[in-house]
């Protein structure tokens, strides 16, 4: 399986509770919901269509605490069929339980269980949210696409999925697409450590 990190992020990089104001208040984040007024039905319909390329769902642990909490009871979301039956992998260092069915607990070395994970048959993996996961698992070279829906907002303050000090990452562009909401569709794959260069140098 390819492994896909999706996020929601804002023009500075924000990453933290776009979904609504107490979605995740961790350090003190005060600014969720950023992300909402932007949806549009043509972004839905991109969600859509990346959902059922899923085969399964690998998440942090306090995303999915909140996804596990939420979507059982989103008896009419047109995702929440998919969203529930999907295997889900959680990884945790604090012994989260694997309360939303089907659930597989990693812990120890994630990466290694991920890397073992991708040789399974099938289309994609998909890390939704869960940035500090996201984060480790580029700088292990595990991640193959990274899908970037960047809201035209500047949150000011938060958890950033690629914060001061991560590893450094190249990335080459698949697609752009601009939805009529405003969010801005951004496809990458990975492609190693970034090179750096002299601007002029040679001329």
């Amino acid at each position: 399986m390819k492994l896909v990190v999706q996020e929601f992020v804002s023009l500075d990089g924000v990453s933290q509770g776009p979904g609504a104001p107490d979605e995740d208040t961790s350090g003190g984040f005060e600014r969720g919901g950023w992300f909402v007024p932007y949806l549009d039905e043509a972004f839905v319909d991109q969600a859509a269509e990346w959902l059922g390329q899923a085969d399964g769902l690998l998440l942090g642990r306090r995303t999915y605490e909140n996804f596990a909490r939420d979507w059982p009871t989103m008896t009419d979301h047109p995702f929440a069929p998919v969203m529930n039956g999907l295997p889900k992998y959680v990884a945790t260092r604090d012994g989260t339980e694997g309360t939303w069915h089907p659930t597989t607990v990693l812990s120890g070395d994630v990466a290694a269980q991920v890397a073992e994970l991708k040789q399974q048959p099938g289309s994609e993996l998909q890390i939704h949210g869960s940035a500090d996961l996201a984060q480790s698992l580029l700088a292990a070279s595990l991640v193959d696409e990274v899908r970037l829906v960047v809201a035209p907002v500047v949150v000011g303050q938060g958890r950033r999925l690629f914060p001061d000090g991560g590893a450094p990452l190249g990335l080459r562009p698949v697609s752009r697409r601009d939805m009529p909401g405003g969010l801005s569709v951004q496809i990458y794959e990975t492609a190693g450590k970034p090179e750096f260069g002299v601007y002029g140098a040679g001329a």
